[in-house]
Parts: C-alpha cells; sequence; structure tokens
C-alpha cells in the first residue's frame, strides 16, 4: 500500500462533510474531475471501499465512517502544525491592536500596557475602545489581537485570562428619587424615571440590554464616564462600574439603590485573543506578560453595595 496524501484526505473528508464531490470541489476550489479522481484513489490505496455511490448523495460505508474519525483528528492536527509554522515565520510584529472595553478599569490595565510596551520600542500599539459587544466583534472579525473586556466563555473561537471582577452598581443621585434609595425599589416603581444605557458599538449586536426596565424612558450614551455625569447631575440613573464611582459611593454624591429587584451585575473582565489564528512573537509575549500578573484588580471592585434599609418611618 503506498503513502496517500494530506491532499487525498481533505477531499475525502469535504466530500463527507458537503454529501457530494461538487460541494466538495466548491469547498476546496477544486475540479469535481480533481476531486473524485483524489478520493478513488485513496481507496484505491487503502483497499477500502470509504464511499458508497449508489444513492443520490453519496454515504460512508462502514469501514469509512471509522477512518473518517481518525482522518478528522489527523486533519485538525495538520491546521494546529500549520499555524505553529506560520508563528514561527512571522518576525516581530510592527503593530499589536488592542480593544479596551467599557468595563475595563484603566488606571491598572494602562499601566500594565505601558510598563510591557516600553519594553518592545519596535512594537506600535494601537489602542481602541468599543462598548457592550464591539470588543467582540473586532475580535471575531480579526481587527483586533486582543481585547480586554468580558468575555463569552461558551464561545470556542476565544481564550482568555481572567483579570478579576467588576461590579456594575445601580446608583442614582441624591434627590432624584421621590422616594427613599432602599433595597425594595422595584421595575414598577423606577418606570417614571429616565434609564441610562450605554450605545453598542457593534456593527451587528450580539445581545440586549440588561436590567433594563420596561416601559421606562431612556436616554444612550457613548461610554460609562458620560452615564455616570449624567446621572451625577441627577438627569437618570443606571449601572455604573464600581472602579468609576468608588469615590462618589464613599461621599454619598452617588448612592446605590441595589437589592432584591436590582441587584447589580458582576462580570469577569478578561484578557481575550483568538485560539484559531496565529501569534507573533510579541503578541505571545504580552499574553505571557498578563498571564504572570493576573489577576489585577482590587477585589473590592466586584462587590456590589448594598442600598441602606429606609428606617421603618419612612416606608
Amino acid at each position: 500500500m503506498s503513502n496517500f496524501t494530506l491532499h487525498e484526505l481533505q477531499c475525502f473528508n469535504a466530500v463527507v462533510l458537503d454529501g457530494g464531490f461538487q460541494a466538495a470541489a466548491e469547498r476546496l476550489h477544486r475540479s469535481h474531475p480533481a476531486v473524485f479522481a483524489a478520493v478513488a484513489k485513496l481507496e484505491r490505496q487503502l483497499g477500502l471501499d470509504l464511499l458508497d455511490r449508489s444513492g443520490y448523495r453519496v454515504q460512508l460505508t462502514e469501514a469509512g465512517r471509522a477512518f473518517h474519525r481518525k482522518v478528522r483528528f489527523l486533519l485538525h492536527e495538520a491546521e494546529e502544525l500549520q499555524t505553529y509554522a506560520a508563528q514561527l515565520a512571522m518576525g516581530e510584529e510592527a503593530e499589536l491592536r488592542v480593544v479596551l472595553g467599557d468595563l475595563c478599569p484603566l488606571p491598572p490595565v494602562l499601566e500594565l500596557l505601558s510598563r510591557f510596551f516600553a519594553q518592545c520600542p519596535q512594537t506600535r500599539l494601537h489602542l481602541q475602545f468599543e462598548t457592550v459587544t464591539g470588543p467582540w466583534e473586532r475580535l471575531l472579525e480579526d481587527e483586533a489581537d486582543l481585547i480586554v473586556h468580558r468575555v463569552p466563555k461558551s464561545d470556542v473561537r476565544m481564550e482568555w485570562i481572567d483579570l478579576g471582577r467588576v461590579a456594575l452598581v445601580p446608583v442614582v443621585a441624591p434627590g432624584f428619587l421621590p422616594f427613599p434609595p432602599d433595597t425594595d425599589i422595584t421595575p414598577q416603581r423606577m418606570q417614571a424615571f429616565t434609564q441610562c444605557v450605554v450605545r453598542d458599538t457593534a456593527r451587528h449586536p450580539l445581545e440586549q440590554g440588561h436590567f433594563l426596565v420596561e416601559g421606562a424612558p431612556r436616554c444612550s450614551v457613548p461610554d460609562h464616564l458620560m452615564k455616570k455625569e449624567l446621572i451625577l447631575h441627577g438627569m437618570a440613573w443606571g449601572h455604573v462600574p464600581r472602579s468609576m464611582i468608588e469615590t462618589e459611593l464613599r461621599d454619598g454624591s452617588l448612592l446605590s439603590i441595589a437589592g432584591r429587584h436590582f441587584p447589580g451585575v458582576v462580570e469577569e473582565l478578561s484578557a481575550a485573543r483568538r485560539r484559531d489564528r496565529p501569534h507573533g512573537p510579541v503578541a505571545d509575549q504580552l499574553w505571557d506578560f498578563l498571564a504572570r500578573r493576573a489577576p489585577v484588580l482590587r477585589p473590592t471592585l466586584g462587590h456590589v453595595p448594598k442600598a441602606k434599609r429606609a428606617p421603618e418611618h419612612d416606608r
């Protein structure tokens, strides 16, 4: 039995996945006769009938099904090897594209990036800020090499490093509500008040907003800094990252209304990159640099301070 080629295995796999030779030829950008000949040659070399061609659509034989399980594993390993070779072939990148999401506490993260890129003067940092699902879209559409944001961890295309937790606290300014800002506030009581939300910078948003009060007036802003200012000036209420309002929570210029009905949100801040793409040497160094220093956020940033329960005579 002579050696079969990777090309023949790819043709066989494409026929199985697409259910026919023509569709497989289109997937591989080959001619129909070329794909047909490659699979027939593979069968001759193996001495096996891998495909049943008697029906309208080709089907795997029992031997073909068992062989295909091994083929899929081998082709995956070949792709990994190709990716590894591409990484080795890369020189130092001229630029790295990093996207910071709206939940990212800037001081600790920028301090890390500043320290790292000071050691890599040949690589320019291209920094961009995106909101809500915008960072995911930039990464998945190959417009970013790395993002710092919350990550949909069920998406197998991404790998991540957890950097710490960020709490989003529902807050109001003193006097914004005509009743005590305590733990028993319900969505129905908040329907009359303007809720401030951050606009999604994704071209094709992937999810709906969180903790939106149905029927309430709403205003949208480009980022949490603008949201904080609107809330401070008594123009709206909303959820703001605790890292941005610790001083205001302490001095009472913002009041938490977190309770049973508005519990707040705790998100895991992560650095993420594509698992299925090659990464250059500087990108790998940055990944290792972040992994060695994680977590980078203070634990208190991941806790939602609850509203104070109103005294009985105020109820």
